[in-house]
């Protein structure tokens, strides 16, 4: 049997494979709730052994074999992204990508033509306060570009 759970985006699934309803895909889904993850698959696979283990054996199987997973893995946070997009005169080039490595962002792309275009992303909230602090450094001459322009 293979039996999964799944936490992601607010939806949740949970899958029981042929054991008796209830006493897998569910409880597994009870133990991932309960650690208040998101964007979670739990999947335990289970060969039948010749004992049978009963409504509660199988849950509790399940459920302590989903809970000893994640006592050794790695939480990693969600942050959500945003990419951001400005051009800015030559003699600001340096000054953009230096504000871009300090605010820990992720330079996507830079263009050379009558000025430097930047494409980069970095964490959603981070957004006003970065934009804010690069339109201060450059005095008004950086330009903030949408999706629609080059």
């Amino acid at each position: 049997h293979v039996c999964w759970a799944l936490l992601a985006g607010g939806q949740t699934a949970a899958v029981d494979d042929g054991e008796p309803s209830g006493t897998a895909g569910r409880p597994m889904l009870d133990v991932l709730r309960h650690q208040d993850l998101e964007g979670v698959l739990a999947t335990v696979v289970r060969y039948f052994g010749g004992v049978k283990l009963g409504a509660g054996g199988l849950v509790r199987a399940y459920t302590d074999s989903v809970a000893q997973a994640l006592l050794q893995a790695e939480k990693v946070a969600i942050v959500r992204k945003t990419i951001l997009r400005c051009s800015a005169p030559y003699p600001l080039e340096g000054l953009v990508r230096r504000e871009i490595d300090a605010a820990g962002a992720v330079l996507l792309d830079v263009a050379h033509s009558e000025e430097v275009t930047f494409s980069f992303s970095l964490p959603k909230q981070a957004a006003g306060a970065f934009s804010a602090r690069l339109n201060e450094a450059g005095h008004g001459r950086i330009a903030w570009l949408r999706d629609d322009e080059a």
